[in-house]
């Protein structure tokens, strides 16, 4: 396993002093109150005495977007200025399970304020209690309406990419997907952040990774079983993006990567699948830096580079 660099590992030591354990071997809910890499990114920037500037710039706005179920909560993410603004429809990490828009407010708001776009961040029904497919079904609603409704908040509908972390990221993934299939308005670009991409958990970097934090193999294995009925539903198209054929058409893609991730292969995987089928994919793998390093670039310089290579591809997207 590759060593996290010096800024990284400040990270993961706060976040072992924070108390954090393995979700292997937690509870769901001790695994949803435990200190999270956001809370420990957040505790070496005020240990640093960093600046939150200029992210307090964007104001934000709950809203509720209604779905079959009675609606799921999204937090709106507004930059300044005029508009009307492009937009993304932006899915948090978690696994399915844990973490929540509050804990995924790093990302969506550095976005808003560096691509000058509304952020509309979505909480999606979460595992156990709501089990595969809540979370994909939640996902697709949440950015139909948000190409169908965006023009009231100011932003511009005909200029709408997806981003997404993690389980985040395959829900992005599928949204491009689904919008293609169904022949409705498709994203402008997808941002896809060490998505969850396949099923199978023997890949290079789940072994090369498999005692990693914050997130290792049994995590994964855990993550997965309180997501799903019987694991015979991993083989579903929707987890396993690797496994299909139908990804020519789909939107242009930023794929980011983490070295110290078992989700690694996953997204290099996925990103050479699109580049085959003659999607436009920017892939870029950041060494030394772990799952969950997106979010923290006040602290970590590669999160920082990864953030720059984000905000340039959708905004080259948002320019077309």
């Amino acid at each position: 396993m590759a060593k996290p660099t010096v800024e990284m590992q400040a990270v993961l030591d706060k976040l072992a002093a924070l108390g954090a354990k393995p979700f292997s071997t937690l509870t769901v809910p001790e695994a949803r109150t435990q200190a999270s890499p956001a809370d420990a990114a957040h505790a070496v920037q005020w240990d640093k005495r960093l600046s939150s500037n200029p992210e307090a710039q964007v104001t934000t706005k709950d809203i509720s977007i209604p779905t079959a179920e009675g609606g799921v909560a999204a937090r709106v993410y507004i930059p300044g200025g005029k508009g009307p603004f492009p937009v993304v429809v932006y899915y948090h990490g978690g696994g399915w399970v844990v973490a929540d828009i509050n804990v995924y407010d790093g990302a969506p708001r550095a976005l808003a304020l560096r691509t000058n776009a509304i952020v509309v961040s979505v909480e999606y029904r979460h595992a156990p209690e709501h089990k595969f497919p809540a979370a994909h079904d939640d996902a697709w609603t949440a950015y139909k309406w948000v190409v169908e409704n965006i023009h009231e908040l100011n932003g511009n509908s005909d200029k709408v990419a997806v981003a997404g972390e993690s389980a985040g990221g395959n829900l992005a993934a599928n949204v491009a997907l689904m919008a293609k299939e169904m022949k409705t308005k498709q994203p402008v670009h997808q941002l896809l952040v060490y998505p969850v991409a396949g099923n199978d958990m023997n890949t290079p970097s789940y072994k090369e990774n498999a005692n990693a934090k914050p997130l290792g193999k049994a995590d994964m294995e855990w993550f997965v079983k309180n997501t799903v009925s019987s694991m015979d539903e991993t083989k579903d198209p929707r987890i396993n993006l690797n496994g299909r054929s139908d990804l020519a058409g789909v939107a242009p893609a930023t794929v980011i990567l983490a070295q110290i991730d078992p989700l690694r292969s996953d997204g290099e995987t996925y990103a050479s699948k699109l580049k085959d089928a003659g999607v436009a994919v920017d892939v870029k793998t950041f060494d030394g830096v772990t799952h969950e390093f997106f979010g923290m670039g006040k602290v970590v310089p590669e999160a920082k580079q990864a953030l720059d290579l984000a905000v340039a591809d959708l905004t080259a997207a948002f320019e077309k």
